[in-house]
C-alpha cells in the first residue's frame, strides 16, 4: 500500500501516515509512504516511492537501509534506461492514459509498456487509467503489475471495483 499525498505538511503527513501504517500492519500489508524518506525513517515505514523530481534513489536508500523498498516513477524509456543504474527495487511506468492524480503530464501510450516488458530487469508497476476495460490492451503490452487509484478510490463500491479488475488479471492469466 503507497500512501500518496501531495498537500499536506509534514506533521499532519505523519499522523496520516501512521495511521494506514497501523492499518496495513494488521493486515500484514507492506506500507510505503511516497516522495518523503525522511518520514519514512520516522514512521519506521517499509518503503517509499520517489519520482523524478523527488530525493534521489540513492539518497532514499541511504535514509532508510539496505532492507527497505525503494521505487522510481518513471514516464519515457530515457528515464526507465537510467533506473536501471539506481538501486531501486521496483519502477513505475506512465501514466499510461492523462490522469488527475499527475496533472499536466500527457499518458505515456501502451508503446511505453512495451518498451518497459522488453527492456526492464526488475519488477515494473503500470500507472494511469487502470480499469477491467483498460487492463486487457496493458497485458497485451507486457505488463503485469498494476497501481490503481481512481478505479477504487471513486467507487462506490471499491472492493467490487477492486474484484472486477482482479478477474480480468485473473482470465487472462489461464
Amino acid at each position: 500500500m503507497q500512501l500518496r499525498e501531495k498537500v499536506l505538511e509534514a506533521r499532519p503527513l505523519l499522523e496520516r501516515a501512521a495511521l494506514v501504517q497501523e492499518l496495513c500492519g494488521r493486515r500484514g500489508v507492506p506500507f510505503v509512504l511516497n516522495d518523503r524518506p525522511d518520514l519514512a525513517l520516522e514512521l519506521g515505514a517499509d518503503g517509499v516511492h520517489v519520482g523524478q523530481d523527488d530525493a534521489p534513489p540513492a539518497l532514499a536508500r541511504r535514509i532508510l537501509g539496505r532492507d527497505a523498498v525503494v521505487g522510481l516513477s518513471t514516464h519515457a524509456p530515457h528515464e526507465l534506461d537510467a533506473s536501471a543504474n539506481e538501486d531501486v527495487d521496483y519502477v513505475s511506468t506512465g501514466p499510461v492514459e492523462p490522469t488527475p492524480t499527475k496533472p499536466g503530464r500527457p499518458g505515456t501510450g501502451l508503446d511505453y509498456l512495451v518498451y518497459a516488458a522488453e527492456t526492464c530487469t526488475r519488477p515494473f508497476f503500470v500507472t494511469g487509467g487502470v480499469t477491467p476495460e483498460t487492463v486487457v490492451p496493458m497485458l497485451d503490452a507486457g505488463a503485469r503489475r498494476f497501481v490503481v487509484v481512481r478505479w477504487l478510490t471513486e467507487a462506490r463500491d471499491p472492493e467490487a471495483n477492486a474484484r472486477a479488475v482482479r478477474e480480468v488479471i485473473d482470465r487472462y492469466s489461464v
